[in-house]
């Protein structure tokens, strides 16, 4: 039984780990285009960004997943999301990237916006392009100082991935659950949970590592 039980966990996590890798490969780009959107000098571009902002960071993540997978269907008359896994698989991605994208952007902004405008200016001073000035002196400095609150969104994604579940996606809390609710068995759910600490523990390390690396912008 502890076999079966184990087969089953690492095919949910294999689905969660998808959902994580997926979400940050979406999210981090799109999180740096919303931050520039929402520092933009033209009002209705951040304005509108903000709002968005404003109502994905106020709202459950759960819920924005239940709409985003289950109203495009009650909406149009048929589901863009097709009813295996790949489809509920993809729906999630998209919720949670644009969740995490919002979050993400908040945090860039705030990177961005402590690195000290003189240095900048020193850079144009020197003849550099404000391409050169964003990649070689704003952008390093931000990385230093976003990996702190970064890590913890990230940390925090391992954990969100178990919302999947809402909309049947057989991710890794799913397939602890699932023996729960056929055989009665409570003990999966802790196993369960050792696959999580395993996974928050090995990012925990690697965010400890970065950030140990990045010293030397003291």
């Amino acid at each position: 039984m502890f076999w079966t039980v184990t087969q089953s966990l690492l095919g949910g996590l294999w689905t969660t780990f998808q959902i994580f890798l997926w979400t940050l490969v979406v999210s981090l780009p799109l999180g740096l285009v919303f931050a520039f959107a929402s520092m933009s000098k033209w009002k209705p571009l951040k304005g509108l960004m903000q709002i968005i902002v404003w109502i994905v960071r106020g709202t459950p993540l759960m819920l924005q997943l239940i709409i985003i997978f289950y109203g495009p269907g009650l909406w149009l008359g048929h589901n863009i999301w097709s009813g295996d896994e790949a489809g509920r698989l993809l729906a999630t991605v998209v919720a949670f990237s644009f969740n995490y994208a919002c979050y993400f952007s908040v945090i860039f902004r705030g990177g961005i916006e402590s690195v000290p405008a003189g240095q900048r200016e020193a850079g144009q001073v020197l003849g550099m392009t404000k391409k050169q000035i964003f990649f070689k002196v704003t952008l390093l400095q931000m990385i230093k100082r976003v990996v702190p609150p970064m890590s913890n969104e990230i940390i925090t994604l391992v954990k969100d991935t178990s919302l999947a579940r809402i909309i049947a996606a057989y991710e890794l809390t799913f397939a602890g659950y699932s023996f729960m609710k056929s055989d009665g068995l409570t003990w999966p759910l802790f196993y369960t949970g050792v696959f999580y600490l395993l996974f928050v523990g090995i990012l925990t390390l690697l965010f400890n590592y970065i950030e140990r690396k990045l010293d030397y912008f003291r």
